[in-house]
Formats: C-alpha cells, structure tokens, sequence
C-alpha cells in the first residue's frame, strides 16, 4: 500500500485538498493536531497547546488513525504525519518526546509513509481559526521548519503551489500515478479518541 503524506503551513489548503482527493475516491485520514485541539476546546482548554502531553496527544492520535485505516486498495493519503508533529515541537520550542522519537522510527523501519510528500504550498494569507492562531508571518517560519523536518528525515517534497483547489487535486491525482483496480470508496477517516 501506498500511504502518501500531505503536508505544509497552516492554512495553506490541507484540508479541501485532503476533501478533494477524497471525492475522487481516495482513502484518506484527516489531521490529528486539529482533532486534539478541538476536543480538548470542546472541553473548555482554551489553549491546549500549551499542555505537557500535547505533543504525546497527536502522536497517539495520529498512530491510532494510521494503524486503524483500512489497508485495502493500493492507497490512503494522510493530512500530516509524525514528521509534522516533529516540527511542530521545534516551532513551539519543545523538546522532542519519546513518544514521538519512537513513533518516527516505527514509521521509518515499518516504511509506512511514501518518502515523496506532496508539500502544499502557503495561498499567500493564514485565516485564523479557534485551532489556528497564527500569522502569516509566523506561517512562513512554520513551513521552513516543516521542510527542513522533512528534509532531515529523507523525504523528497514534491511542491504543489498556490492555485486553483481542482487544479491542486489534479496535480497530486496525477503524481501518484493511474488509479489502481482496486482503488476504494471515497471516505474520510476520523477518530473522536486517540
């Protein structure tokens, strides 16, 4: 199975790009760092990120998406990945927890990601949302961390630049090749736990 990694700055189109695959009939798992924010909001947190375990929250979360997607057809594409969570730490200046140290070297012996990363480049703005409060300032650092993360693990990234959300699809539909016999109904996995 082919499991391809979405990834970029906040706000740049993750999401309705993830959404967009997804109508085409892809598997694909939504982004675990959004889904521990909103819970945690949901609960009253106002700022989770803030808490200790934040960092060990996604990496659960994430993990137990990946291990609980559906491993039929030849391909799943994931909005983030551990890689992610990595540079995460570095923006927020934490250090990196054993958890995340362990899960990245499962994902890295057990092969589990494509070493291409589809990188979705910034729209030139970051909206703020109650998961998101970032400028586009601030943005900007977040993607350069997030390509040397990436670059430092040995993934290639592929660019996919400002444009067009159907011409965004049809950019990563065509980079990973014609779709197989098998490729499954669209869905888009999510988990309320980690």
């Amino acid at each position: 199975m082919r499991r391809y990694i979405l990834t970029g700055t906040p706000g740049a189109g993750k999401t309705s790009l993830l959404h967009g695959l997804a109508d085409l009939g892809l598997p694909v798992v939504e982004e675990a760092a959004t889904a521990v924010i909103a819970q945690a909001q949901a609960r009253g947190e106002d700022e989770p990120w803030t808490r200790a375990s934040f960092l060990d929250d996604i990496v659960g979360m994430q993990k137990a998406r990946q291990l609980a997607a559906p491993a039929t057809g030849p391909v799943q594409v994931y909005d983030r990945s551990p890689i992610c969570t990595h540079a995460l730490a570095r923006y927020l200046g934490r250090p990196i927890p054993p958890s995340l140290t362990a899960e990245i070297e499962r994902i890295t012996a057990e092969r589990i990601y494509e070493r291409r990363v589809f990188f979705v480049r910034n729209l030139g703005f970051c909206e703020p949302t109650s998961a998101r409060r970032i400028s586009f300032e601030e943005s900007l650092e977040f993607e350069r961390i997030h390509e040397e993360s990436y670059h430092a693990f040995g993934y290639e990234l592929l660019d996919i630049p400002a444009a067009a959300l159907a011409d965004r699809v049809q950019v990563v539909r065509s980079a990973m090749g014609p779709p197989g016999p098998e490729d499954p109904a669209p869905g888009v996995l999510t988990m309320d736990r980690p």
